[in-house]
């Protein structure tokens, strides 16, 4: 059995952290994002670019509130990866008894020109590794993110999610979030639907 937890991120966790966003998008987005889009936002190139971009977020964020965390498992052996065949998870093994980072969250005061930075929060990700889920790691980065984000002394937090992740919108509204009635549309060949979601904290 595998000990579980979340934690701050940090510098040596990278390469893990940039990998899980990758698979998470891979198999979670699969279902309703173009195909052509997804692999650019998956592919070799694009892996390069958040390497760099996760890496700077984790050790040089812009402010003590620019957060990322990491659901992690002490494992016993090198399990596969299933939910996306076999050769999927080459960079991701590690050592016997080591431990392996199985999700992410992030967060930051937010952005949307509607929102006050200063008692707002926004939760720019929240993904979890297709082979990990349903083992609570997703509810734990959700309620660590609250904990640090009202340590702050935010009393709201908000997230942007694709309109068609019927699995994320189910998940944040069982947690007590809900629709506000913002969105934007993207277009990734054709139009795609983001919905934002908020929470009390106060």
């Amino acid at each position: 059995m595998a000990d579980v937890g979340v934690r701050a991120a940090r510098r040596e966790d990278v390469l893990q952290v940039a990998n899980t966003q990758i698979r998470a998008w891979r198999y979670g987005y699969r279902n309703f994002l173009p195909e052509g889009p997804l692999e650019q936002m998956t592919g070799a190139a694009a892996e390069k670019m958040w390497l760099r971009q996760w890496d700077e977020a984790i050790v040089a964020p812009p402010t003590p509130m620019h957060r990322v965390l990491v659901a992690v498992e002490t494992i016993l052996d090198t399990e596969g990866f299933p939910a996306l065949g076999a050769g999927g998870s080459a960079a991701l093994v590690t050592p016997r008894g080591g431990e392996r980072v199985v999700g992410l969250a992030s967060h930051a005061p937010a952005e949307d020109p509607d929102l006050d930075p200063s008692m707002v929060a926004e939760m720019l990700t929240l993904l979890v590794d297709p082979d990990f889920v349903r083992r609570g790691h997703g509810s734990r980065l959700l309620n660590a993110t609250v904990d640090y984000l009202r340590e702050d002394g935010f009393r709201q937090i908000v997230t942007w999610v694709f309109a068609d992740n019927y699995a994320v919108l189910g998940f944040l509204e069982s947690a007590g979030w809900g629709e506000d009635m913002a969105e934007r549309v993207l277009d990734m060949g054709r139009p795609i639907r983001m919905v934002r979601l908020t929470t009390d904290i106060s």
